[in-house]
């Protein structure tokens, strides 16, 4: 049967070959003109403040001339760290992405980002790295990707539109049982006591660690005002008063807050379809890489805390926040 597999194997080439020749199949003809392709390297959800990632290819036969420039037109100006690379990339044997400088860095004027040649070249590859503004938050943003060469040429090509998301994010928050365990979702920060003590509504819930022997607790989440069983003798300063609804997570792994490869995304839809009926406003026992969805006492936001790691020496965690304006 082996044997059998492996004839197969051999033959289907002479097989697709018959086919395509039945099929008056030819073997393209590289034309004989600028050529120009884009593809989108970013995945996900599209936030403020946060990359867009293109790469930007554009060739022609060397006989009939070079590149003289790139550049790229958003439908919304980027924000200031927006540029398109002067390097070409291409990925060598090992896989590794190389650059080769092919010009000066980009310029950015209003919309549009632009990069002059500056090496006799045909063809490159550039990246294009569009910071989403905050003017482009609940909107959709376009590009138009154009490329010039030496003999007067011109090509374009259009991508999108991509919608931007309401959403804010902020990673790697570090909170720690009585030092810097007050959470704030409008803020997307954590305050110590003293700081807490001055921030009143703003603050929605209080990191605590407990590792009783008489019931489960350990990683905590609680409201200010929640019942004493779960505040477990936290010290709360006086003026909070927040009690938000929260539902944990079990197993829902958003790449852009652990940044692993679990291909799960939370996109503004999430957030306004998750339940906080009957939700309580306390989660114990949390641990690494689950997560809790949040919605605040005032109903101005909905969140998604996720739990990177927890620190049972050191009393402590550190937390990735999505925020969605209701």
């Amino acid at each position: 049967m082996l044997i059998r597999n492996i004839l197969l194997l051999l033959l289907l080439p002479v097989a697709f070959a018959a086919c395509s020749e039945d099929e008056g199949y030819e073997t393209p003809v590289p034309e004989n003109r600028l050529q120009n392709d884009v593809i989108k390297r970013s995945m996900g959800p599209n936030i403020v403040g946060n990359n867009i990632e293109f790469a930007y290819a554009m060739a022609l036969p060397p006989a009939k001339g070079k590149l003289s420039n790139a550049q790229v037109e958003a439908t919304i100006a980027g924000a200031g760290p927006t540029y398109l690379e002067h390097r070409s990339f291409y990925t060598n044997g090992a896989g590794q992405d190389v650059g080769v400088v092919i010009g000066a860095p980009s310029v950015s004027t209003g919309a549009v980002t632009k990069v002059d040649f500056t090496v006799d070249t045909s063809a490159a590859t550039l990246r294009y790295f569009y910071n989403v503004p905050d003017a482009a938050r609940g909107k959709a943003v376009s590009f138009t990707f154009s490329a010039q060469s030496s003999d007067g040429e011109k090509v374009t090509y259009k991508m999108g539109p991509y919608n931007v998301s309401k959403m804010d994010m902020k990673l790697d928050m570090v909170v720690k049982d009585a030092g810097n365990c007050f959470i704030s979702i409008a803020d997307m920060a954590v305050y110590n006591a003293a700081d807490a003590g001055t921030k009143g509504a703003a603050i929605d819930l209080v990191y605590i660690y407990r590792a009783l022997t008489n019931a489960t607790y350990n990683h905590a989440f609680v409201s200010p005002v929640a019942e004493a069983q779960y505040l477990q003798g936290a010290t709360i300063p006086v003026g909070l008063t927040n009690s938000c609804k929260l539902v944990k997570a079990w197993g829902l792994r958003d790449v852009q807050l652990s940044r692993a490869a679990y291909n799960v995304f939370i996109d503004d839809i999430d957030f306004e379809k998750t339940d906080f009926t009957n939700a309580p406003n306390y989660a114990i026992n949390m641990k690494a890489e689950a997560g809790i969805w949040v919605e605040t006492a005032d109903k101005k936001y909905r969140a998604y805390i996720y739990i990177n790691k927890i620190d049972n020496a050191g009393k402590g965690a550190t937390i990735s926040i999505k925020r969605y304006p209701l």
